[in-house]
């Protein structure tokens, strides 16, 4: 019953981070960049790259809830909690180095309590 709620608490993370980074980010992304000298195509793709780690959010969270209730394999969340902890993982290493802003935002903690929930639930699912 732990790993059907851990898988819940991953999945509510990643919807929250799909809204989150979707709308909120979203906005606050383009304004800055609007007001960047990068050609009209350089705005266009940074925009498709900014959605792109929306999507993945969102897939993640349906993944975490088909998981929990036994929908789809545990197997298929192994690609889901790698790429979270390597983001987590990101975020901290440039954190820590040139990159000081990257301590103000959540994506460290959000990834790294998803790949973890995702995780053990998974873990306990079995």
């Amino acid at each position: 019953m732990i790993g059907f709620w851990l898988l819940m608490a991953a999945a509510a993370l990643s919807f929250f981070g799909a809204l989150f980074h979707g709308v909120v980010g979203g906005r606050m992304y383009m304004n800055n960049i609007n007001n960047t000298d990068l050609d009209p195509l350089g705005k266009s793709l940074s925009l498709v790259s900014w959605h792109i780690f929306t999507i993945f959010l969102f897939v993640g969270a349906i993944s975490f809830l088909l998981v929990g209730f036994g929908l789809l394999s545990t197997i298929a969340l192994y690609p889901l909690i790698v790429i979270n902890a390597l983001g987590a993982s990101l975020f901290i290493f440039l954190g820590f180095g040139s990159h000081k802003e990257l301590k103000k935002m959540p994506g460290a903690f959000l990834m790294g309590a998803t790949a973890v929930c995702g995780y053990l639930g998974a873990t306990w699912l079995v």
